[in-house]
């Protein structure tokens, strides 16, 4: 009988032990998320409202990124759609958010062409020197209010043609010259000196000749004191760009000594011109072997960077967005497409899982 019980209590012990082992195990898998995996800031675009609205959305939001970044909810035309009157109240509720959550909060960005507002345009045109003294009203005003609170910016973005080297011809540099530039960069700096400061830009992992521009500029700043801190690759890659290529441009970016930031990173199938709805439809289905290829793509992508890139330039990698159902690509280039590490339906894809192989490898 004493046998008897003995069996049954070790048996009772058994089912407890492993209850609280798969308890335990679960709680783990929840934990684990692509940030805990790396040695740098993992970061995604948001968009805060769609993210406070959506508790499945912001759960996977929280478990795997220590990083945030608005995707237009911090740019010129939402803090300052009318003369003189900024608003603030979006931008306060994503660092309440980043705060919240422990996440850095990057700022995209001061001076974009393509989010300056229709009255900062017509004003501009007309009245260069009004330009000058509005851009440092402006970033003065932004960067010092929320100074020691947003960590890094993106000073300037996109300012070289979408392929080669030259300027872009967008207002700011008709009217003020390339020096708009460096004025802003040195803006910023005055407003927030603890602060990095970026300049952004597309295509430079594949366009040798947009990089060696944008190399050779900042290679000017460096020579004139130009606080600039850091170059971001937006890294909105294609699956045919060899790796090679890519691994060539970090180098040459990582030898400026500056950090790298791959700040918009995302990974299609098909191809456009770069142009608003200029996508080009090679793939329709998305099959398994599509997916691996991808998967394989993201992984090669963090190795490269953890390889080439020093470790006290790393400053982070950034995902814009990390859901296929809420990319920018679909919408901007009217293509169907696959480019991020989750599904229309938040479920990660075989990429999530190849960003994880690439992060702890």
């Amino acid at each position: 009988m004493k046998y008897t019980h003995s069996i049954k209590y070790a048996c009772f012990l058994v089912v407890v032990i492993s209850v609280f082992a798969c308890k335990d195990f679960e709680e783990k898998k929840e934990a684990l998320g692509l940030k805990n995996a790396a040695t740098f800031p993992i970061g995604t675009a948001i968009n805060i409202n769609r993210l406070l609205n959506d508790a499945k959305l912001q759960k996977l939001e929280i478990e795997n990124f220590n990083s945030i970044t608005a995707t237009s909810d911090m740019k010129m035309q939402a803090i300052l759609s009318a003369e003189n009157k900024y608003n603030w109240k979006t931008v306060d509720t994503i660092l309440d958010y980043a705060q919240k959550h422990n996440q850095r909060l990057f700022g995209h960005n001061l001076i974009w062409h393509s989010s300056t507002p229709k009255w900062v345009r017509e004003k501009g045109e007309k009245d260069s020197v009004w330009l000058d003294d509005f851009m440092q009203q402006y970033i003065k005003t932004y960067v010092k209010r929320y100074k020691g609170k947003v960590a890094a910016w993106d000073v300037v973005n996109e300012a070289f043609e979408s392929s080669g080297g030259n300027y872009r011809e967008s207002l700011w540099y008709k009217k003020l010259g390339k020096s708009y530039i460096e004025k802003a960069f040195r803006y910023a700096h005055e407003a927030d000196p603890n602060a990095v400061l970026f300049y952004n830009d597309f295509n430079i992992e594949r366009d040798t000749v947009k990089l060696n521009a944008v190399l050779n500029m900042v290679k000017e700043f460096k020579a004139k004191g130009v606080p600039i801190s850091g170059i971001g690759f937006q890294m909105h890659i294609r699956m045919d760009i060899p790796d090679e290529v890519i691994a060539n441009s970090l180098k040459k970016a990582a030898a400026t000594g500056l950090q790298i930031h791959l700040s918009e990173v995302d990974i299609i199938f098909n191809t456009h011109n770069d142009e608003r709805l200029g996508g080009i439809q090679n793939y329709s289905v998305l099959t398994d072997e599509m997916k691996q290829a991808q998967a394989e793509k993201y992984k090669n992508l963090i190795k490269m960077y953890k390889e080439i890139v020093p470790k006290a330039q790393q400053f982070g990698i950034t995902f814009w967005d990390f859901t296929d159902r809420d990319s920018w690509i679909k919408g901007f280039f009217n293509l169907k497409d696959w480019p991020c590490i989750y599904d229309d339906n938040l479920q990660p894809k075989p990429a999530y899982f190849g960003v994880l192989e690439g992060l702890k490898e």
